[in-house]
């Protein structure tokens, strides 16, 4: 089959984009992303889908980025289509908020993406990663040990991101480019084999090519499609299986008698996951739910310290619990009695997808998140809503969640110039001490709050840029008007 057919017919069996759909082209300059700009621009002249713009992130990490992005500029130009291009110094980044340059450079990127996306009205951002790329993430994500979530590596969509040249070779691409003497640009930095994943590519699948499989990357892709596919069915397994144990995310209690006639992956995927949203935001290991699990066969109490909390028995339920501090625990056993945060028995929980709602029983409310452009608001009437926050998208590093306080909280208040506990901003504000632990806090990855639900944001999450994009956090009460 053709190589254009084939990329129509991956975009049609995964729903990636249709006649009205509004596609801006992630384009670095390089041979994949070249051939995609090439290829989108053929189904756009087919009706198949609509190219608005190209998007171009320059990392400043090269001296030829500023080359790289002239020869984005000229190609969008000859192609008739706008450019939105953003500069940001990504290794000072990754220096400031402690985080490896590939971590941050992602991070900087994909919210570029999402304020390009906004900037010309896309409905999605084409990346143009190959199906020798999925190999590879599958590879690095086997070494680093990760499940059937991390080994789906790449999705052809994830939420407005789409990723049409996935049953594409990387070889097929340049062939392609090849035939319409059509130019790229190289990344020199791809033969650095100190970076993971070009040693990946330099050396470990050319070792497997040669020496046990030569069709190796469209069988490590083929194992990524099955470990997605393993993945989503397991997730909505899993649903099932926690509401029939108890309330994992709220009250982080699951009962035995329901985990214990589950299938073993099932029951120890259904640990993992109650796990790592108890852990907050530290890795939960292989090691760390083999010994939750063994805690289902002890009919007596007993309980395993893991990265960020406690797994116990009590009676009939496993219960997970948030390990105090050294300082908490010398606390109490001096006999002082300060209030430190969230009793086991109340803390909560909750994932929150951008956009999406969360119902926060605890809280008697829903809470709520969806991207918009900063100019398209009027944040001057939003900022007398004690119920709405608008914060700077880019910052707020990974995926959010909303849970209660915890010992030793802080944050930095609007206007106060510095950090404060949030202890003492409760007491501050009146807050009633019962209602402290019910108050929902929005974190980030790190765990830093953006937002303390009803009374105020952070202040590195200010929005200070009409043109930046933004989070939209609402705050509503259970049954109550949307």
């Amino acid at each position: 089959m053709p190589l254009i057919d084939r990329v129509r017919q991956f975009v049609r069996d995964h729903d990636l984009a249709g006649r009205e759909t509004r596609v801006a082209i992630a384009l670095s300059g390089g041979s994949d992303s070249v051939a995609l700009a090439h290829i989108v621009r053929a189904l756009d002249a087919a009706g198949e889908l609509r190219a608005v713009a190209v998007a171009h992130f320059n990392h400043q990490l090269r001296e030829s980025a500023d080359r790289d992005e002239r020869f984005c500029a000229e190609l969008a130009a000859s192609f008739g289509w706008p450019l939105c291009v953003e500069r940001e110094d990504v290794a000072a980044r990754a220096r400031r908020e402690r985080r490896s340059l590939e971590d941050a450079a992602r991070t900087a990127r994909h919210a570029f993406f999402e304020r390009a996306r906004a900037r010309v009205a896309a409905d999605v951002v084409a990346l143009g990663h190959t199906r020798d790329d999925q190999a590879e993430t599958f590879l690095l994500r086997l070494l680093r040990g990760a499940g059937p979530r991390g080994l789906a590596a790449m999705h052809p969509r994830n939420g407005s991101i789409v990723r049409p040249l996935l049953s594409c070779r990387r070889q097929e691409l340049r062939a392609y480019l090849a035939e319409r003497a059509a130019s790229y640009v190289e990344d020199e930095s791809n033969a650095d084999v100190s970076i993971p994943r070009n040693r990946v590519r330099a050396e470990l699948l050319p070792l497997l090519e040669g020496r046990f499989n030569p069709r190796i990357v469209d069988v490590l892709a083929d194992e990524a499609d099955l470990a997605r596919e393993t993945w989503q069915w397991m997730d909505a397994a899993a649903d099932d299986l926690i509401a029939a144990c108890g309330r994992a995310e709220a009250g982080r209690t699951l009962d035995v008698g329901a985990l214990t006639v589950a299938p073993l992956g099932l029951r120890r995927f259904v640990l993992w996951r109650a796990m790592t949203h108890a852990a907050a935001g530290r890795p939960v290991a292989f090691a760390h739910v083999e010994a939750a699990l063994r805690l289902l066969e002890s009919e007596e109490p007993a309980s395993v310290d893991v990265p960020g909390h406690r797994v116990e028995r009590q009676g009939r339920n496993l219960v997970l619990t948030s390990r105090p501090t050294v300082s908490n625990r010398r606390r109490r056993g001096s006999g002082q009695h300060r209030e430190s945060g969230a009793s086991a028995a109340n803390l909560f929980e909750y994932p929150l997808s951008i956009p999406g709602e969360v119902p926060i029983p605890a809280a008697g409310c829903v809470l709520s998140a969806e991207t918009v452009l900063s100019g398209a608001i009027d944040r001057h009437a939003m900022a007398s809503d004690r119920a709405v926050a608008v914060v700077r998208q880019d910052l707020c590093s990974g995926p959010l969640r909303i849970r209660n306080r915890r010992a030793g909280d802080w944050f930095r208040p609007l206007g106060l110039g510095g950090r404060k506990k949030l202890q003492d901003f409760f007491v501050d504000r009146k807050v009633a001490r019962p209602s402290r632990d019910t108050v929902p806090l929005v974190v980030d990855e790190t765990d830093r709050i953006v937002w303390v639900a009803g009374y105020g944001i952070d202040e590195a999450f200010r929005v200070t840029d009409p043109a930046q994009v933004v989070l939209i956090l609402k705050l509503k009460l259970l049954g109550g008007p949307a």
